[in-house]
């Protein structure tokens, strides 16, 4: 399967949650790309937009490979393989302190408008534009669940089979519209994968 953009995933992910529409259910997109797609999913489901906000943890060898990950409250999670992709605990400390001040920054910029939407007693879906090892959602559905949320969905367009079993036992669904193996990275199953920028986000979660 192969997406125009962001905002085709989107609209044919919605299909797949209309059980959900006027259950006013709140999605929680992880920035930034999930947020455009977030904004499509819930106005078609007359829901609510917010964003989840946690960091990948960084391979000191490779920062698009993901050693674990970090959410606002400090809480951290960590891949099996975390030490053999170089994660030694003073590289894993550096990022930590990277990261959760990167979360920081964002969610005073974002948040600036309103406080943060309380997901307790939410059908709360969280959406991103696709999971490779699944470690940043896996992170996001843990810091929710502790939160009280009334059902907790997982919604992806495209997922590898690593980034699903990552994730499914941290959310009461996983709804994902393809996964394809092999599988090498998110972007290549979009025609246009546009990096979204911090002002387009603000845009989104103000609409």
């Amino acid at each position: 399967m192969l997406f125009d953009d962001r905002i085709d995933a989107a609209r044919q992910l919605a299909r797949s949650l209309e059980r959900y529409k006027g259950r006013k259910p709140l999605v929680l997109a992880i920035p930034r790309g999930g947020v455009p797609m977030g904004r499509v999913i819930a106005d078609a489901l007359g829901g609510e937009l917010d964003v989840v906000l946690v960091r990948k943890l960084r391979s000191p060898f490779n920062p698009e490979f993901g050693i674990g990950a970090i959410d606002e409250s400090g809480n951290f999670h960590l891949t099996l393989d975390a030490a053999h992709a170089g994660g030694s605990s003073e590289h894993i400390e550096r990022e930590k302190a990277m990261q959760l001040a990167q979360i920081r920054e964002r969610r005073a910029k974002w948040s600036r408008l309103r406080e943060p939407i309380d997901p307790r007693g939410r059908i709360v879906v969280v959406v991103d534009d696709g999971l490779a090892t699944g470690v940043t959602m896996a992170a996001a559905l843990q810091f929710l669940r502790e939160r009280g949320p009334q059902r907790l969905v997982c919604a992806v367009p495209v997922a590898s089979l690593a980034g699903v079993e990552a994730v499914q036992r941290h959310a009461d669904e996983v709804v994902v519209l393809d996964t394809p193996e092999p599988f090498r990275a998110v972007s290549l199953f979009y025609r246009k994968f546009a990096q979204v920028e911090d002002d387009e986000v603000v845009e989104l979660l103000a609409a």
